[in-house]
């Protein structure tokens, strides 16, 4: 089987992986020279994530390329910690969720997935795509093309994939918060209220959002703001003045954004409706191209469709792709429709007003000692299971098992 990806961010190399684990010739066609940068600035992938990725015998190389944060402390906009909980893992689980740069993380992966033997090109955009009896194929803005018997869209949000395989597909829309990430000098982990403790991920809920920080093991703390807002600001030079101002009351976040060292540029936060068609004979969508969850689960799910994808094609793709592809739908589906409600009641949790936060910072803390655990049990302790092997998958194809 010839596979090609397009899109060679987290979602397209970690399929690349997965499909070359089962004996496929992949190609990934990323529309960027660089896939990596600075785009995302860090994220996290708890114990699911992690999980599916020592399914793909990647999990040691992402854990080398971050940091473990075992866990997650909630305060409100006042400083008053609400509770303290195990970041992206259940209590009992040994395995702390890491924090990494995503450009770090993607270059991890590309380098896995090139050391299995996929092909990964640059700067090749999909304009189209046709899909034939027994093959599809790829059209890109420079004029090419490329055929094979299987095409992944992991091309993200704005996902050119998605399109091309329904005319009427949802579009994404601006969910009335935008982010924007940096890193401040060690100074702030100094003076910030509170103090920052290694191995701490701290949640603030403020009155016009939520503000994430952590600790580097560089002495530099990473951040990010989460701001409530009818759209994202427009100028980026003027951004470290925005966030002063917005942050001026809380005393945490404005300490960690004096010393700022680094600014990203805004990101605005996206939801995407249900989408009706997920995948065809030959074509099937995974990553943000399906689902944008967030919630810190964003990457997480993106390995977990590869390795179901993966095992999908090995026990049926040899035969009948679009079946194939229906048995991955209906194992992922659930899952993820359940994420995207959790995803929705995380975004709410930021961006409520201040009636809402006064409710929450009297609820939360006994939600939190009383039945977290219970809630998010269903996603930490998720097994995807392991990937088939070549050998396995070849002898399909050859028709000797």
């Amino acid at each position: 089987m010839r596979a090609i990806v397009i899109g060679g961010g987290i979602a397209g190399t970690t399929c690349a992986i997965a499909l070359r684990r089962i004996g496929a010739e992949v190609t990934v066609h990323e529309a960027y020279a660089d896939a990596a940068g600075e785009v995302g600035s860090f994220l996290s992938l708890a114990s699911n994530g992690l999980r599916a990725l020592d399914a793909l015998d990647c999990g040691d190389a992402v854990r080398a390329a971050g940091f473990p944060v075992p866990d997650l402390r909630l305060c409100s906009a006042s400083g008053k910690v609400l509770g303290q909980v195990p970041r992206g893992r259940r209590a009992s689980d040994p395995s702390p969720s890491v924090t990494v740069m995503r450009g770090r993380l993607v270059e991890t992966l590309r380098e896995r997935a090139s050391h299995a033997g996929a092909r990964i090109g640059t700067g090749r955009r999909l304009t189209g795509l046709d899909q034939e009896a027994d093959r599809v194929r790829a059209r890109f803005a420079d004029g090419t093309t490329d055929e094979a018997d299987l095409l992944v869209g992991a091309d993200g949000l704005w996902s050119v994939t998605r399109g091309a395989l329904d005319g009427r597909a949802p579009r994404p829309r601006y969910c009335g918060l935008y982010t924007v990430s940096g890193i401040s000098g060690a100074r702030s982990a100094r003076s910030a209220p509170g103090g920052l403790e290694p191995g701490v991920f701290t949640m603030t809920f403020g009155r016009r959002g939520a503000f994430l920080d952590v600790p580097a093991p560089d002495g530099t703390v990473w951040w990010s703001a989460q701001v409530a807002a009818p759209e994202p600001p427009a100028a980026r030079s003027r951004l470290p003045e925005v966030l002063r101002e917005l942050y001026a009351g809380e005393d945490r976040a404005s300490a960690i954004l004096r010393d700022a060292v680094r600014v990203d540029r805004p990101t605005p936060m996206h939801t995407l409706a249900d989408v009706p068609v997920r995948y065809g004979d030959r074509v099937v969508l995974v990553g943000d191209a399906l689902h944008p969850v967030g919630a810190g689960q964003g990457a997480g799910m993106a390995v977990e469709d590869a390795v179901v994808l993966a095992r999908a094609l090995a026990r049926g793709g040899a035969d009948s792709p679009r079946e194939a592809l229906a048995a991955y739908d209906r194992e992922r589906r659930p899952r993820l429709l359940r994420m995207a409600k959790a995803a929705g009641g995380n975004r709410d949790a930021k961006s409520g007003g201040p009636l809402r936060r006064r409710v929450q910072d009297l609820v939360m803390p006994l939600a939190l000692r009383h039945f977290h655990a219970r809630a998010t049990d269903w996603l930490y302790t998720y097994d995807v299971g392991t990937v088939p092997s070549a050998t396995a998958f070849s002898a399909r194809l050859d028709g000797t098992a």
